[in-house]
């Protein structure tokens, strides 16, 4: 159940509803926006006569919400959340484009990348230090040396930086060095995992299963927010589906129909959704088109000798070709690419 709130409606009234709910053993999120308070209710407020809610001092309306994913349907935030990360804004009129080696190999590539990247217009640097990888025998990461290169090429060159985090036992580790932590495709439904990073405070990139559906997906994400940690951000980066060609298939209408049931900021990942580096830029240009937020898009110093991820990763060519079609873009449907001049 979703509770508006008046314009203009004060602290006081606001806590009085809060209090009376949670006596009733009701969990209450609160949403401020520019003018308006919303209060999403969660538990079996099938109880609740939204005719005695409505009666309360400062309430607007009462809206039922038949959505399984409360927290992260459109009705909590109707404006759509914007959060903040170092100088950039993610989900609101800007293009953010996060972009980096899929592993970080050592200090100087990273280094390397991070400063070639930000004069060609990207303001978050990816890179893994811990790496799930389908073959017990490849590469999985430098660990924690990784996140110590990932961060202080960041800071350098004055960029927010973005890895995944693989199990609960890396969250401490890897929130101490990173500003966003991911949560990869086989973590999409790692419910322990996803409690656990909702008790963080600091913002969580959610991909997509490799086969969920959109309100499977959602619902992770509402293990997130009903943690208590509403920086939450969505990340379509391919499905499996039948077609051998691509490495999956890139579901360009996740983004328009999400963000009609979701107010949460939603990035492209191409180079999973293709997994061939010649198909990268159409596909980033059909989301950021689309509608998305941002992207992330792996891209390295010479791809045909990365560790891993070579073959969907875009040399440094290509990512400035692409910034350029991608400025026109943004700018065509009223947007513009954070961090440009």
């Amino acid at each position: 159940m979703i509770i508006v709130m008046q314009h203009g409606a004060g602290d006081a009234q606001v806590g009085q509803i809060i209090e009376e709910l949670s006596k009733r053993g009701f969990t209450v999120h609160r949403s401020t926006g520019q003018s308006t308070t919303v209060l999403g209710v969660i538990g079996k407020t099938e109880s609740i006569d939204s005719r005695e809610v409505e009666l309360l001092g400062g309430v607007d309306k009462v809206i039922r919400v038949s959505k399984p994913y409360k927290l992260a349907a459109r009705e909590f935030h109707p404006s759509g959340t914007v959060l903040h990360v170092g100088n950039t804004a993610l989900g609101g009129d800007e293009v953010a484009v996060i972009a980096g080696p899929c592993s970080i190999e050592n200090e100087e590539m990273i280094h390397a990348t991070a400063k070639a990247l930000k004069a060609l217009g990207a303001v978050g640097l990816r890179g893994g230090a811990f790496k799930p990888r389908t073959s017990p025998y490849a590469f999985t990461g430098l660990a924690e040396q990784g996140l110590c290169f990932l961060r202080d090429a960041a800071r350098e060159h004055d960029m927010f930086s973005v890895t995944e985090v693989m199990e609960i036992s890396q969250i401490e580790l890897v929130a101490s060095y990173c500003d966003i932590l991911q949560v990869g495709m086989r973590n999409m439904q790692n419910y322990n995992l996803l409690r656990a990073l909702g008790q963080i405070r600091k913002p969580v990139l959610l991909k997509r299963g490799n086969s969920a559906t959109y309100e499977e997906w959602l619902m992770a994400a509402e293990y997130l927010l009903a943690g208590g940690n509403e920086q939450v951000i969505l990340c379509e980066r391919g499905i499996r589906t039948f077609e051998t060609y691509t490495r999956n298939t890139m579901d360009i209408a996740a983004i328009p129909v999400i963000q009609s049931l979701s107010h949460l900021p939603i990035f492209a990942d191409p180079s999973h959704g293709t997994g061939l580096r010649s198909k990268v830029p159409a596909m980033s240009r059909a989301a950021i088109a689309a509608g998305a937020h941002g992207l992330l898009v792996e891209v390295h110093p010479d791809p045909d000798h990365a560790i891993s991820d070579g073959p969907q990763s875009l040399t440094f060519d290509q990512f400035s070709r692409m910034m350029v079609e991608l400025r026109i873009i943004a700018s065509a449907t009223g947007r513009r690419l954070a961090g440009a001049e």
